[in-house]
Order: C-alpha cells, then sequence, then structure tokens
C-alpha cells in the first residue's frame, strides 16, 4: 500500500457511488432549515442544538439554535460542546492513518506491541486494570480490529461490572458488544506500545489539517469563554465537565463549526488511502443484537437480525434506500450528539445537543436535511425511545 506523503494528504480521487443514482433530495434551504429545527426543538422540549451539514462533500449550512447555559447566553457555532462519543470516530480515524503508514496492523495480536505481557502491566487511573486479564488468554487474540469493531469481548467500562473487574465475555472478533473499554486498550497499545502520545497525534493528524481550532481531547482554558453546559432528561442544568485526560472513548470537546469541516473531510476521505476510507465504512461485522444496549445481551436469532447494519471501523454502516451510509452518535445524561452520512453524494448531516432531549428530534432532523437514509434509530436508542414528529 502506498505511504502517506504527509498527514493532511488529501484523496485525489472521488469515491465511487455504492449504490445505483437516484434522484437526490434538496437540500433544505437555510430559512426552511431554521424553522423545521426550531418546530424539532419546541416538540422535543430542547434548550440547545448546533447542526452542520455537508453536500457533495462541502459544508453547506453550520447553525446554531437555543441557549448555551442557564442564564440564557445564545448557543453559537463557535461555542465549545462535549463530542462525547464522536470522540470514538475521529480517534479511529487516527489510528486508520497509523494503519496506511505501517505503524499498526488491524490483524496483529495487540499484546504483540508490548515488552511484556498485557497482564504483566499495572493499573494505571485511566488505563483498563489490565491485571485482571490474567486468567484468561483470550486477550492475546485481540486485534485493533476487534477493538474498533467492538468485538474484543469487553463490557462498556470495567467499572460497569458488578465486582468492578476487566473481563472477556466472549471470544475476541465473534460479535458486536459496544465498548469504551476497548478503545481504551487500542489507545494504550498507541501510547505504551507505539510511544506515542494519542491527543497530540491527534491534534496534529486531524484537528490541526481539517480546520478544527477550537477542538481538543482535554480541557483549555480558553473554551470557558464560550462553553455550553448541558440539560438532563429532568430539565436541571449540568456544568460543563474540565475533562484532563487524553480518553480515546470520549474526551473530545468541539464546535459544531469545527465538527462540519471534520464530516466534510471525513466522507472526502481525506489523509487517508482510499482503500483505508473505504475499510472504515464498510461492514466488518455483522449487528446481531436488537438494540446497541445493554451491550451484552444475547444474539437474537439469525432469522430476526438486521441484514442492514453492521460495526464499521470506529463507525456503524448501514443500507438505505439511498445506499450505504455510516452514522455514530454521542450521548451521555445533559448530550446527545449524532453524526450521519450518505456516501451517495457525500451527504452528512452533524447535531450536537447540549440538551439530551434532542435526541428526540434526531430522525425529524436528519430526514428533513437527507430525506429517508434507513439510518437504525430504534437500534441505536431502544425501541422505548419517543422520538417526536
Amino acid at each position: 500500500m502506498r505511504r502517506l506523503l504527509g498527514v493532511c494528504l488529501l484523496a485525489m480521487l472521488p469515491f465511487a457511488a455504492l449504490a445505483a443514482e437516484t434522484a437526490p433530495h434538496p437540500i433544505p434551504t437555510r430559512a426552511a432549515l431554521d424553522a423545521e429545527v426550531a418546530a424539532a426543538m419546541k416538540a422535543a422540549q430542547a434548550n440547545g442544538l448546533a447542526i452542520a451539514v455537508i453536500d457533495d462533500g462541502k459544508v453547506v449550512h453550520v447553525a446554531a439554535y437555543g441557549q448555551r447555559n442557564a442564564k440564557g447566553d445564545p448557543l453559537q457555532t463557535a461555542t465549545v460542546m462535549y463530542g462525547a462519543s464522536l470522540t470514538k470516530a475521529v480517534f479511529a480515524y487516527t489510528v486508520m492513518q497509523l494503519v496506511d503508514e505501517g505503524r499498526l496492523d488491524l490483524d496483529r495480536p495487540v499484546g504483540t506491541y508490548f515488552d511484556k505481557a498485557l497482564p504483566d502491566y499495572p493499573a494505571v487511573a485511566g488505563y483498563g486494570p489490565w491485571p485482571d486479564l490474567a486468567g484468561d488468554p483470550r486477550w492475546k487474540k485481540i486485534t485493533a480490529r476487534h477493538l474498533l469493531t467492538h468485538s474484543g469481548g469487553f463490557a462498556n467500562f470495567a467499572f460497569l461490572e458488578p465486582d468492578g473487574k476487566l473481563r472477556i465475555h466472549f471470544d475476541p472478533g465473534t460479535r458486536y458488544a459496544y465498548s469504551g473499554e476497548g478503545l481504551i486498550l487500542l489507545q494504550y497499545v498507541i501510547e505504551r506500545g507505539l510511544g506515542l502520545d494519542v491527543g497530540a497525534e491527534m491534534q496534529r493528524r486531524v484537528f490541526d489539517c481539517f480546520g478544527m481550532p477550537d477542538t481538543g481531547m482535554t480541557w483549555r482554558p480558553e473554551f470557558a469563554a464560550n462553553l455550553a453546559d448541558g440539560w438532563k432528561e429532568d430539565g436541571t442544568v449540568e456544568p460543563h465537565d474540565e475533562r484532563g485526560r487524553v480518553r480515546a472513548a470520549g474526551s473530545m470537546d468541539t464546535t459544531i463549526a469545527d465538527m462540519a469541516n471534520l464530516a466534510a473531510a471525513f466522507i472526502n476521505g481525506e489523509g487517508l488511502e482510499r482503500a483505508t476510507f473505504d475499510a472504515i465504512t464498510a461492514p466488518q461485522l455483522p449487528i446481531t443484537t436488537a438494540s446497541q444496549f445493554p451491550t451484552l445481551q444475547e444474539a437474537l436469532p439469525p432469522a430476526q437480525r438486521r441484514k442492514d447494519l453492521a460495526a464499521g471501523l470506529g463507525v456503524l454502516v448501514f443500507e438505505g434506500p439511498q445506499g450505504a451510509g455510516f452514522f455514530k452518535g454521542g450521548h451521555n445524561d445533559s448530550t446527545g450528539n449524532t453524526w450521519v452520512c450518505v456516501k451517495q453524494r457525500r451527504r452528512c448531516v452533524v447535531i450536537l445537543g447540549n440538551d439530551v432531549r434532542a435526541e428526540r428530534a434526531f430522525p425529524r432532523l436528519v430526514a428533513f436535511v437527507l430525506g429517508e437514509t434507513g439510518v437504525p434509530w430504534t437500534w441505536e436508542y431502544g425501541s422505548g425511545k419517543a422520538f417526536v414528529d
């Protein structure tokens, strides 16, 4: 595979559409988008929401609506918001640059990057309790591909286990089970095994390259001047967390303006070999569960499994009326984010909500902008989620 000439190298050839051309859904005007967002926010009772639209690989709309804090300060396109698990997709993009450079192999067992056995490394704050794996040799089988497809065998995080211990629940690579712990292990491989600083690599390879001046993996004092707090489901306010540690699973702060630039670069495959981008957004592993959470639920019988949904590398991929697409969500008690792209015509929508209730409006807003895409919303959020019409 040809090596990158530099971390900001652009892919020169357009990616082929994966589905037959269909009549395009018209991208709404800014006035129409403003009106639809206002109606959707009112229906969802959401205090703040920001949106970016990409068409033909170019940013066409960036807007912010509502409030960024309980004082009523307006949410702006330059307001710093919590990226939550959108971080995982950005981290994966960084990882795949290392793959292009031959520094990381997706199918090499990650344990071989260390000087000693993984369980022999002591538990360190911010990383997994690796000594817990000492009695299970399956850690030796785990690869970067398993971790990027959430098939390493871990729960979401070790601290969520009844006894707080890290364990492998199934043979690596055999099924999907969402796991932030797996991304933390891959971070440890890059930092301890390759000797690289993940925060610095993401800054250099992604944030600096793609025009993201107000994005970082840890808190910066200048963020305080224009910062979004969040609203929980019950309407109470949660102050923005000043994260002091790089966490590949979800420590990124960003703005909707920055995320617009990232989404455009991502859908264009900038900074990656064409085959590498295709691998990120290709089905890598079937999805066998009725919903994403709980992460270790039983697999459905084969006849009941979705055939239009699979794990990509750091994202989820689907097939819908417009052909192939991919998406990634981000969530905590006061944050609701989504990022949806359809590869045909290189279109994306990014929504950052500093009110978790904004999630109720996601299907409505994504369909308004992109048309019917086939995003598996009920799998992402569960069948009990009350979406607004």
